[in-house]
């Protein structure tokens, strides 16, 4: 274990204190056979001392990935904040993604399941109506089988933002880089919303590729992911290829100072023509 502890910060109202910086379900972990490497990075997580750790029942073989480890680590697990995600609409769907999903880890609970990549009206109103996947959300935790309950989405911040509001969630988990910053909603919207229902924010797609669009311009992982946490977030996840990619991640943690506003204004400036464009992941792109 690296000697200077990673910053942490509280899970909304939970009570659970998890790192600044988390390891992505995407990287080496959305994949299948790479078993060898994708367990180098997450063992390599555990030693760095990262506590969140993302996951889906979308991302390949990340789930079996993480029961790899779990099963030859078990202390190891109950150190750690276990997440994973079901885009299930219906309620039975959505239990039985659950019971794979503890399975695949080898694991009896999770510390935080979330509605998956929820997009629109049509989401809204399949999940919560009768017999939507929130029923199997709600019986989940009431069961144990899931401590904490969340949403993600990075389509449309209106639609994330009612979620928000309107469910019984305890983190939201949205895109935050520059990008977000200029364009407004997710960062405007949907984190004002989860900051007055004391909800936790989990910040994804945190390079959004600045750092191979803009190498000239010495944007590095580094930047954006020290801009990512200087938001009011909880923590920022990153999806890494290998160790070397993890110990950076973590130092940003580690080593955090929060960047200034005339250092985020710059950063802005860089994206501003370009912004419509990097924000692929919306809607309307």
């Amino acid at each position: 274990m690296t000697e200077k502890l990673i910053d942490t910060g509280q899970f909304g109202k939970t009570g659970r204190a998890v790192t600044l910086v988390g390891l992505g379900g995407e990287g080496i972990l959305r994949t299948y056979g790479r078993d060898e490497e994708a367990q180098e990075v997450i063992e390599e997580a555990i030693d760095q001392g990262i506590t969140y750790f993302d996951c889906a029942r979308a991302y390949s073989g990340s789930e079996e990935y993480y029961g790899q480890v779990w099963r030859r680590r078990p202390a190891d697990r109950e150190k750690i904040f276990q997440t994973s995600k079901s885009a299930s609409r219906n309620k039975r769907s959505a239990l039985a993604d659950l019971d794979r999903t503890l399975t695949n880890m080898g694991t009896d609970y999770l510390d935080l399941w979330q509605i998956h990549d929820v997009r629109s009206e049509e989401d809204l109103e399949m999940i919560a109506g009768p017999n939507g996947a929130l029923e199997a959300f709600v019986q989940a935790k009431a069961a144990g089988k899931v401590r904490f309950m969340g949403v993600t989405g990075h389509h449309d911040p209106g639609i994330l933002t009612r979620a928000v509001r309107d469910w019984p969630v305890d983190s939201v988990l949205f895109p935050v880089n520059p990008v977000e910053g200029l364009l407004g909603g997710f960062l405007t919207e949907t984190l004002v919303a989860a900051k007055e229902k004391g909800v936790a924010v989990i910040g994804m797609k945190v390079l959004g590729g600045g750092h191979y669009i803009f190498p000239q311009s010495g944007i590095s992982p580094e930047t954006l992911i020290r801009f990512a946490i200087s938001q009011p977030i909880t923590v920022a996840i990153v999806g890494c290829s290998t160790p070397a990619h993890v110990q950076t991640l973590a130092a940003c943690g580690r080593d955090f100072k929060p960047m200034s506003s005339d250092e985020q204004t710059r950063l802005l400036d860089i994206f501003r023509p370009h912004a419509s464009r990097l924000a692929f992941y919306r809607s309307y792109s």
